[in-house]
């Protein structure tokens, strides 16, 4: 249909800059297509190509790049410009020039750098240059003053899914209780689309989270993969929640979520920049897990009720609270914007694996990866000095006399101490691994 949404003929962010690995290839897969992503220093850029050698087929990012700054393929030593051409192949005679072939080249993909992320095409490569990469524009209208907190992970459920519920503003009270929010927060919630088209719609929330007292809330929505609410209120400042939701798969997606503040006073600006980000990163987690169990189980439930096409009748959406969700999906509808249509979702996850941060980000997170290897230290030299202080008590019992016992206590509080710190660091590493079983909406009242 001429109508249609093509989703291969957008950008999307696959990373942010800072989190890639100059010296080794990273993999990602973007609607089911898996890439590989490459520092060329030679050009002095990222490169995007698709992750299969031309020769057996073997992934890419499984090799390396090599002294020359060219990509290696693992198998048999294959390499590869920046723009996909073979400039080897090992194997052959000096009199062979396969290398040359067309058959011999990878497909590279167009990609640019924007707001600290790194966008690839997946499209015609034609067509790139006249697609709007989707930024933040707010970020580029006023760009002095900006306080930002980013984080993402890889979420099992598909990118709509994660839209939808980030549109859904009245959520947050109940969902996200005792974490960023309130229940006593809760109340009649009236939103209004202003703009809508095939590229996307605005809305407006005349009254604001909060029961209003925060101000009114703007809602961007700008198609495929972005969205943001954005807030000015006396007490703060202006605030913003962004959101990308980049699809991986069916049933899966990278969220990058950022979170950019121009706050009244500069001290709160100061503290958040004090903060390390793989601590920030914690806590996003742990409010991401507040909805992730059920969101996961929700997509199924609609999926079994006939999809994005039949919601209306799945979905019971009496009040003005929900207009944001149904705006979206009747997006999905007219403009057949499913990136999957007629795939099955993957069967249910674990609880555990649900729950799993170590391969949805840490690893992939070069602040929490960093961190956990540091923590990982610390804690090793702790249990080293709290062994050795237990094992010097009963050395200076038989040794000593007068000092044993002055000795001994301050042996024993090191001991102690020591204890203390490596369980409590052991708890501090098992945040980098997985999440709460129990949201704190669901804990008892203390």
């Amino acid at each position: 249909m001429t109508n249609s949404f093509d989703h291969t003929e957008a950008w999307y962010p696959v990373h942010y800059l800072k989190d890639l690995d100059q010296s080794q290839p990273t993999q990602f897969t973007l609607l089911g297509r898996d890439l590989v992503i490459w520092w060329d220093k030679v050009a002095d850029r990222w490169r995007v190509f698709d992750d299969q050698c031309p020769h057996r087929l073997a992934p890419l990012s499984q090799g390396r790049i090599a002294e020359d700054g060219l990509l290696e393929c693992p198998y048999h030593g294959w390499a590869f410009t920046g723009e996909g051409r073979c400039d080897r192949i090992p194997q052959q005679t000096e009199d062979s020039s396969a290398q040359t072939s067309q058959r011999a080249c990878v497909t590279a993909l167009p990609t640019t750098e924007c707001q600290g992320l790194l966008f690839v095409y997946p499209g015609n490569p034609e067509n790139a240059p006249n697609v709007k990469v989707p930024i933040v524009e707010p970020l580029d209208d006023s760009p002095e003053g900006w306080v930002c907190i980013d984080t993402f992970r890889d979420l099992p459920y598909d990118a709509l899914t994660l839209l939808e519920n980030v549109l859904d503003v009245s959520h947050v009270p109940f969902t996200h209780h005792r974490s960023v929010s309130d229940r006593a927060y809760a109340s009649p919630v009236e939103l209004e689309v202003t703009e809508s088209g095939k590229h996307g719609f605005k809305g407006v929330w005349e009254q604001g989270p909060r029961k209003g007292t925060l101000g009114r809330q703007d809602t961007t929505f700008i198609a495929p993969t972005l969205m943001w609410h954005d807030l000015t209120s006396k007490q703060f400042g202006r605030t913003m929640t962004v959101v990308y939701a980049t699809p991986i798969r069916k049933g899966e997606c990278r969220l990058f979520a950022r979170f950019p503040f121009k706050f009244a006073s500069k001290l709160p600006g100061f503290f958040i920049k004090l903060t390390p980000s793989w601590y920030s990163h914690i806590g996003q987690n742990g409010i991401l897990e507040d909805d992730q169990i059920f969101l996961h189980y929700q997509e199924r439930y609609l999926a079994a009720k006939g999809g994005s096409s039949k919601f209306s009748k799945a979905f019971y959406l009496p009040t003005k609270a929900d207009q944001f969700v149904f705006e979206l999906r009747q997006w999905v509808n007219q403009y057949n914007a499913d990136p999957f249509p007629d795939q099955p979702l993957p069967p249910r996850l674990s609880q555990e694996t649900l729950l799993d941060r170590y391969h949805s980000h840490t690893v992939k997170c070069k602040s929490c990866s960093t961190a956990l290897v540091r923590i990982r230290q610390i804690r090793r030299g702790v249990a080293v000095v709290g062994a050795m202080a237990w094992a010097i008590i009963p050395l200076l019992a038989l040794f000593f006399d007068k000092t044993a016992t002055v000795a001994a206590i301050v042996s024993t509080g090191v001991a102690l101490i020591a204890s203390f710190g490596w369980f409590g660091l052991g708890r501090l590493e098992r945040r980098f691994y997985e999440g709460r079983t129990i949201p704190p909406r669901n804990l008892a009242q203390g």
